[in-house]
C-alpha cells in the first residue's frame, strides 16, 4: 500500500514540474504577459496612469476612445507617457481651446493631440540627451515627433519641462509628469481654423437674382462671388427631386469647383453620430435605405448649410410599421427633421428665448417645424408629436451642425392636408363696361324696350 501511495506521489510531483516547466518555457517565448491578450494586467502603465494624480488626462483618454489602441500598443512595446498636471488641464488651459477638444466633432484632433503625449518606447530620466548632445527626435504614437533636451539643470519635452521625471514605472512603460500640455501644430491650425470661420464669413448682398417663375431658373447668369457666399437660389430650387420639391439644379458658390467637400463632411458627422452613440438608427437611414447622405453632400459642396435634428434609437423605435411602410416615408420623416440654417443649440436657445414661438423652415417644404421654450431647454413640435433638444451640438463645423433630439418629430395634421389641397378656380362674371351701364339706364328711363333687349 505504501509503494502505492508513494508512486502516486510520485507521478502527481512528475505533473506539477512539467507544468512549471512548460508555464516557465512559454514565459521565455513571450515575457511580456499581456502581448496578444487583448487585456492589459494590474501591473500595466495604462492602469497606472487611470489610478494616478493625472485624472484630467486619464479622462481625457476615456473621452477620445483610445483605451483600445494603447493597450494595443502597449502589448506590442514599452511606452512612455508625458503626462500634463491637472492644472495645466483645468485652469492653465484656455477654455474655448478646450471646449474645441470635447466637442464630439473634433474626435480626430483630441486623439491626435493626446498620441502627441506617447513614446512608443521606453525612455526613463536616464536616458535623457545631455547638454552637449542637444536636442533628440522621438516619434510619437501619431507619427508626430516631439524633442527630448536638457538644459540648465531641465528635462525638456518641447517646451514642457519635466517636472516629475519617472513618477510612475511600470513593466511595460514609465510615466513623467509635465508642467503643461503639448499641443501639435495640426491640432493647432484646425482650431484657429475654427475660430476664424473663414469658411462661413457673411457677405454683403448684391442685388436679388431674378428667377424665371416657370422654369425656376436664373434669368441671367449669377453674379461672380467670392467662395463662401450664400448660394444664389433657395435651398428647394437645389434639391434633386423629393417630396414637394422642385427638381432645377442651383448654381451655388460651390458648383463645379468645389468650394466646400460636402460629400467628406456629411461622411464625417455620420461618423461621429456612430461614435457618439444612441443614433444609430437615424446613421442607418442617412446610409443605407435613403440616398440622403450623397444629397446633402452635393447641398454642402454648393454653398448651403444645414441643422440634422437627429432622434435618437430610443425615438426612432417608436415608429410604427404603418409609419414606415408608405412609400418615401423614411426621406419624408428625414426631411422634415432638415432645416436649411445653421444651428446651434445657443442660436435656437436664444431664439426661443426672445421671441417665444419660432418656426424654423424645413426641406420637407412648404412643412415648418416650430420651437419654442421649456423646462430649460428647446422644444419642438406641440403635444405627443413634441421632442426636446436632448444632445446639443453632437456636430458643428460651421456647414452642418447636429442636434441631438428625444422624439421623432411630423407635421401637424392641419397642415399636411392643407398642404394637398387642389387650388378652386373661381368662375368670374365678365362685367360689362361702365358706358354701357349708363347708357342702358337712360334708356331705360325713355321706355325703348328695343335697345334694352341688347343690354340684357
Amino acid at each position: 500500500m505504501d509503494r502505492r501511495i508513494y508512486g502516486g506521489s510520485a507521478v502527481k510531483n512528475l505533473f506539477i514540474f512539467l507544468l512549471i516547466s512548460s508555464a516557465a518555457f512559454a514565459l521565455s517565448k513571450n515575457p511580456n504577459p499581456s502581448s496578444g491578450s487583448g487585456q492589459i494586467n494590474s501591473n500595466s502603465v495604462l492602469v497606472a496612469l487611470l489610478d494616478s494624480r493625472y485624472t484630467e488626462l486619464a479622462e481625457l483618454v476615456e473621452k477620445a476612445l483610445l483605451l483600445q489602441t494603447l493597450e494595443d500598443a502597449v502589448g506590442r512595446h514599452n511606452i512612455t507617457i508625458f503626462a500634463p498636471r491637472n492644472e495645466a488641464l483645468e485652469r492653465d488651459l484656455d477654455p474655448e481651446f478646450k471646449r474645441f477638444l470635447l466637442e464630439p466633432g473634433n474626435l480626430k484632433s483630441l486623439q491626435t493631440l493626446l498620441m502627441f503625449h506617447i513614446i512608443p518606447n521606453r525612455v526613463g530620466s536616464d536616458q535623457w540627451p545631455s547638454e552637449e548632445s542637444g536636442r533628440v527626435k522621438h516619434h510619437t504614437l501619431g507619427n508626430d515627433q516631439v524633442h527630448l533636451s536638457n538644459g540648465d539643470g531641465k528635462k525638456m519635452v518641447d517646451l514642457a519641462e519635466i517636472i516629475r521625471p519617472d513618477d510612475l514605472t511600470r513593466p511595460d512603460g514609465l510615466i513623467h509628469g509635465i508642467e503643461r500640455l503639448l499641443i501639435p501644430r495640426s491640432v493647432q491650425e484646425d482650431f484657429n481654423r475654427r475660430r476664424s470661420l473663414q469658411s462661413i464669413s457673411a457677405v454683403l448682398p448684391e442685388g436679388a437674382p431674378e428667377v424665371d417663375p416657370r422654369t425656376n431658373r436664373l434669368k441671367k447668369p449669377a453674379p461672380s462671388v467670392p467662395a463662401g457666399s450664400p448660394p444664389a437660389l433657395p435651398i428647394q430650387s437645389a434639391m434633386a427631386p423629393g417630396p414637394s420639391l422642385a427638381p432645377a439644379p442651383a448654381p451655388g458658390p460651390g458648383g463645379k469647383h468645389h468650394h466646400f467637400d460636402g460629400e467628406a463632411q456629411v461622411k464625417d458627422f455620420i461618423h461621429t453620430l456612430l461614435h457618439y452613440g444612441g443614433y444609430n438608427e437615424m446613421a442607418d437611414i442617412l446610409v443605407n435605405l435613403t440616398s440622403l447622405a450623397t444629397e446633402m453632400g452635393r447641398l454642402v459642396s454648393e454653398g448651403y448649410v444645414l441643422t440634422v435634428l437627429a432622434p435618437n434609437d430610443e425615438a426612432m423605435a417608436k415608429l410604427t410599421t404603418d409609419q414606415l411602410s408608405e412609400p418615401g416615408a423614411p426621406e419624408q420623416i428625414v426631411y422634415y427633421h432638415i432645416i436649411p440654417e445653421y444651428q446651434t443649440e445657443e442660436s435656437m436657445y436664444n431664439s426661443v428665448r426672445r421671441f417665444g414661438k419660432v418656426k424654423f423652415d424645413t426641406l420637407r417644404f412648404p412643412h415648418k417645424v416650430a420651437a419654442k421654450e421649456a423646462d430649460g431647454s428647446v422644444k419642438f413640435g406641440d403635444g405627443e408629436r413634441s421632442a426636446y433638444l436632448f444632445d446639443p451640438d453632437i456636430y458643428t463645423d460651421g456647414r452642418i451642425s447636429v442636434q441631438g433630439i428625444d422624439g421623432v418629430l411630423f407635421p401637424e395634421e392641419k397642415e399636411i392636408v392643407e398642404s394637398v389641397k387642389k387650388p378652386v378656380k373661381k368662375v368670374v362674371q365678365p362685367r360689362r363696361g361702365k358706358l354701357l351701364e349708363v347708357a342702358c339706364r337712360m334708356l331705360g328711363a325713355f321706355g325703348k324696350d328695343t335697345y334694352l333687349s341688347k343690354c340684357r
